[in-house]
């Protein structure tokens, strides 16, 4: 299950949630709700409007250096896949 990150606000996207907008160059924004998608249309800038992420960064609200952050850029990077280590992955399983 792919979660993105709203464009506006930076809150999650679930699956079938929000909307995208594709502009004439291509580019995708993702918006978690109609609320961020009016706001972008809007041309409202999200450093601020005082409900955004980019906003409490911004003004020292939100702690910029979290170990939540660092878990959730590891998450998102593919692993190597390696034959041997899923071999003995399989053996332990089927001793337990």
């Amino acid at each position: 299950m792919r979660l993105e990150k709203c464009w506006f606000c930076s809150s999650t996207c679930y699956p079938g949630h929000g909307m995208m907008f594709v502009r004439n160059d291509g580019q995708c924004f993702r918006f978690c709700r109609s609320k961020c998608h009016k706001n972008f249309k809007m041309k409202k800038n999200p450093r601020k409007t005082r409900w955004t992420k980019a906003f409490r960064k911004t003004a020292g609200k939100e702690m910029v250096l979290d170990s939540t952050f660092e878990f959730e850029k590891r998450r998102n990077r593919p692993q190597r896949y390696d034959r041997e280590k899923m071999a003995i992955t399989l053996r332990a399983m089927k001793k337990v």
